[in-house]
């Protein structure tokens, strides 16, 4: 099961600043079968991410990439995904002007749109939590964007803090997307009423049924990303891969 384990690169996008190769081989060091692209400094090339991934043996576990270039530099986007290896590509994150029934509506078809234009990759949508304050037909605009029928080609990415966030159980949230979620991204809730990011088996969250899970319903990666840590990420990021190798034994 730890050939799933992932670091979300997000989590260290200040540290890949000054250097992505030593950041990437002290991942590796640390015990983390991939990662996940993202938060990677402006200018960078792929050919030399790439080339890191190789030398360090790190998997890919999918890349984030913004809306606006799954919708204008889709050729870019796919020559990438096959540089690193990869066929999962999750739009992060919506700005705040499709934050509305109507921006939902056309975030799912333009979503689509873009997974049969490439029927050889996968879409996927991350959520966080705004998703939750919107209702269309009935439901979430979550659960609108990633309905799991044949019809829908788009993916989940659920991320269990900002399901928790938003008021949703994780587990039971997840359940609809048994086949449908190749990667689950992992971080903790600090257990105070501030609700803050946590390392991964340090808050409320309880990991080993979700694992218990995706063992079962098609999870090919688990990414942990930590969108803000208290000290060096690199630290956070150990903490949480070292819980996880206890949950495993338990899944």
């Amino acid at each position: 099961m730890e050939q799933k384990f992932a670091a979300q690169l997000y989590t260290v996008r200040d540290e890949l600043a000054k250097g992505i190769k030593p950041v990437l081989k002290e991942l590796k060091q640390m015990g983390w079968a991939g990662v996940q692209v993202s938060g990677l400094p402006e200018g960078y090339d792929p050919q030399e991410i790439s080339a890191i991934l190789k030398e360090t043996g790190l998997g890919t576990a999918g890349m984030h990439i913004s809306l606006d270039r799954l919708e204008n530099d889709l050729d870019n986007v796919i020559k990438e995904a096959d540089l690193y290896g990869t066929k999962d590509i999750v739009c992060p994150y919506l700005p705040q002007e499709y934050w509305n029934q109507e921006g939902y509506t056309k975030v799912k078809e333009s979503l689509n749109a873009i997974a049969r234009k490439v029927p050889e990759y996968r879409i996927s949508y991350h959520n966080h939590a705004f998703e939750f304050e919107t209702e269309i037909n009935g439901v979430s605009a979550l659960e609108y964007i990633l309905e799991p029928s044949k019809d829908n080609l788009i993916l989940a990415e659920v991320d269990v803090y900002w399901v928790k966030k938003g008021g949703r159980d994780p587990l039971s949230f997840i359940q609809p997307y048994a086949n449908r979620m190749p990667i689950i991204h992992l971080k903790d809730m600090a257990n105070d009423d501030e609700e803050f990011f946590a390392e991964v088996g340090t808050g409320k969250i309880d990991f080993v049924p979700i694992l218990q899970w995706g063992e079962k319903s098609g999870v090919e990666w688990y990414a942990v990303e930590q969108d803000v840590c208290p000290g060096n990420p690199m630290d956070s990021l150990r903490i949480s891969l070292e819980n996880l190798m206890k949950f495993k034994e338990r899944v």
